[in-house]
């Protein structure tokens, strides 16, 4: 028996294909960050059993999803974003996985991402630890953490891509910066303790562009492959250059 989770705040875009998706499934169960849009009447309307989260000083979800994990009703619970799609063959390919006596406790599943309109060669199969006993799994409330999975651990292989969830999000480079800008802020707290020399403004963005476009081929995905790697290396130079803000901040207060 599985219950499916999804995690909400204004997500009416995609919801209502997503919760097409998985509709088959034993328990729907949506958390709710306090939406302002159609988010709750769209959940209503396919029957999901809804939950209110607070959000409060929340600006990230983890904390949402170990209350989710606490709320589910069954064994296993795949944990789904509110603008990812689940096709039937990962739906059928699940069920059939938690008969088997050697199940592992957790499993990795591959998603497709894009970009511009074009499917991210550079991105996939960007695993994500989204299937898991309940009772064994914790998620601790760290931004873009993995839960954490007492028991074994699986991997779909990433040549099954009928088998990946299928990220509907197709950010455009303002979303991007956007995002970056959040994130990073999020990620500050995370990375508190670690301490970069200068040369890490230049090596670590020079180094990320490097790992998106040549090693995981994002060339394979042409201008918005370009253009994307380009925004991976921003990411991680804002990243580092808010890092020595704090730490410049702290120093002159002291």
């Amino acid at each position: 028996m599985i219950t499916v989770i999804i995690n909400t705040y204004n997500a009416e875009k995609h919801l209502e294909r997503v919760l097409e998706s998985v509709k088959h499934f034993d328990e729907i169960l949506l958390v709710d960050m306090e939406s302002k849009d159609q988010t709750l009447t769209i959940a209503q309307n396919h029957g999901a059993h809804i939950l209110t989260f607070p959000r409060g000083e929340h600006n990230i979800v983890e904390p949402a999803r170990q209350f989710a994990i606490n709320h589910a009703t069954h064994e296993w619970c795949l944990v789904v974003d509110a603008d990812e799609i689940v096709p039937p063959q990962l739906h059928d390919y699940l069920y059939q996985i938690i008969q088997q006596p050697d199940c592992p406790d957790g499993l990795y599943i591959p998603r497709k991402n894009y970009f511009m309109g074009r499917f991210m060669h550079a991105y996939y199969p960007d695993y994500n630890l989204r299937f898991f006993r309940r009772e064994k799994t914790t998620w601790p409330p760290i931004i873009h953490i993995q839960p954490q999975v007492s028991g074994s651990i699986g991997h779909i292989p990433a040549n099954h891509k009928e088998l990946a969830l299928d990220h509907l999000a197709d950010d455009t480079i303002s979303q991007r910066l956007q995002k970056t800008d959040q994130y990073t802020d999020n990620e500050l707290r995370k990375k508190a303790l670690k301490h970069y020399p200068p040369l890490a403004l230049i090596y670590r963005p020079l180094h990320r562009f490097l790992k998106s476009y040549f090693l995981k081929k994002g060339f394979l995905d042409g201008t918005p492959g370009f253009i994307r790697s380009c925004l991976d290396g921003y990411y991680q130079f804002i990243m580092i250059a808010k890092m020595f803000e704090a730490r410049n901040k702290t120093t002159t207060h002291h």
